[in-house]
């Protein structure tokens, strides 16, 4: 699996780690994604539902086992839009 197939799939549900971020309170922190906007992703971290702009980070995926990072801008669609946009 490489980043522009993955950059197509359903990504709630993915558990989800914040490598790099403009806001340095973000780096390092994970969850589960539970609900995903064109410029965000809602993940619950602790019990907790935060949010994150995709274009504000870059993010490591966990994907059957492996780790794939995305550069937010990448992925900035909205969900339905993203199979078709991401060539």
């Amino acid at each position: 699996m490489d980043n522009k197939t993955l950059a197509r799939e359903e990504l709630i549900g993915l558990n989800v780690k914040v490598k790099e971020c403009k806001d340095p309170g973000w780096i390092g922190k994970s969850g589960h994604i539970v609900d995903e906007t064109k410029n965000t992703f809602l993940i619950e971290i602790k019990n907790e539902k935060k949010m994150i702009a995709k274009k504000a980070a870059t993010f490591e995926f966990d994907y059957d086992g492996n780790k794939i990072t995305l550069n937010g801008l990448k992925i900035a669609y909205r969900p339905e839009d993203r199979i078709k946009k991401i060539r």
